[in-house]
């Protein structure tokens, strides 16, 4: 494949629009940009736990396929009318929140977020995620959006928190529970 970007700069968002990738253009602050924009800011928060040395091998690869995955939707999501997640990825994601989630002890308390380095850049990711999600209900509401790339954030939030309990534990072996009452 060729360079696909021979030039950073065009200058064609200089008036206050951004192209979709049908061609058409938008406003930069339209519910499609914004539902992108969020997705993309999930991905960087997501490498950013990759980042982190030491993560153990199914978390990794996880996160890895994710991230693809996400460079998917947002493709779906600057295309109107293009798919690109289907519900065999959402399954993949239950499957991996039941896999890592089944060695890790019944929450009884709200934890905060923390716990070591990656943990916490997970919580990051996660919260980041949701806020793709509520992107991409405000684009539903104006435009059609499929039913999976919705469950598929849903979903990738829930995995998230688990994958930043899995991180917690293996980075300092434990979470920080929430104190309702602090004396």
């Amino acid at each position: 494949m060729g360079n696909r970007l021979s030039k950073i700069y065009t200058r064609t968002g200089d008036d206050g629009t951004t192209g979709l990738g049908d061609g058409s253009r938008v406003a930069k602050d339209d519910a499609r940009i914004e539902a992108c924009g969020a997705v993309d800011e999930c991905n960087s928060a997501i490498g950013v736990v990759l980042a982190v040395p030491g993560l153990p091998a199914a978390v990794r690869e996880a996160l890895v396929a994710i991230q693809h995955e996400l460079f998917d939707l947002g493709g779906e999501l600057s295309v109107p009318g293009y798919r690109a997640i289907a519900d065999a990825q959402v399954l993949r994601l239950e499957q991996s929140l039941d896999e890592l989630n089944a060695d890790l002890p019944p929450l009884r308390e709200f934890i905060l977020p923390g716990g070591g380095a990656a943990a916490a850049a997970c919580h990051v990711a996660r919260a980041v995620c949701r806020r793709a999600e509520r992107r991409a209900w405000s684009l539903a509401r104006q435009s059609e959006v499929a039913p999976p790339a919705l469950r598929y954030l849903n979903r990738l939030s829930d995995l998230l928190f688990v994958i930043a309990r899995v991180l917690a534990r293996h980075e300092s072996g434990s979470e920080v529970l929430w104190k309702h009452e602090r004396r």
